[in-house]
């Protein structure tokens, strides 16, 4: 009277269906995170390196707001230039390559900073694509007190 009998099989297919899919699910995971921290990674340099154009005003440009305090005019030559110091001493030593788009000053107020940079995932895998170009902007106005 043994019912089980005929239950002859193998849970072993379904254990590499289960680990082929944890496997995949990881590789994703890994990929995408990679991608919010490289993007990250260049969002905070081209804040740097805005911020770093925006620095480079001369007083002798400045002029009066209607607050009455001064107002530097920020040179688009000189704010490129900055950007681009800035982003050799940041990228220096590091894999991948961190492309300077455009840097300038559109109104002579901020200064505005487009970088770009191709992204490969760590580990190989079928389920994502093999590269992403990013590219992020970052502006910042001078300040003085």
């Amino acid at each position: 009277m043994n019912r089980l009998k005929g239950d002859d099989g193998s849970i072993l297919p379904l254990v590499f269906g289960f680990f082929a899919i944890a496997l995949a699910l990881v590789l994703v995971v890994t990929a995408a995170t990679s991608l919010y921290l490289e993007r990250s990674r260049l969002y905070t340099l081209a804040d740097g390196a805005a911020l770093a154009g925006a620095d480079s005003f001369a007083l002798d440009n400045a002029a009066l707001d209607g607050d009455g305090g001064l107002q530097p005019h920020l040179d688009g030559a000189k704010v490129e230039q900055a950007a681009s110091d800035y982003l050799s001493a940041a990228t220096q030593g590091r894999r991948g390559r961190v492309v300077l788009v455009s840097a300038g000053s559109p109104d002579g107020r901020s200064a505005r900073v487009r970088l770009a940079e191709d992204w490969r995932p760590p580990l190989f895998s079928v389920f994502v694509p093999h590269g992403v170009h990013l590219e992020v902007e970052g502006s910042a106005r001078p300040l003085l007190w």
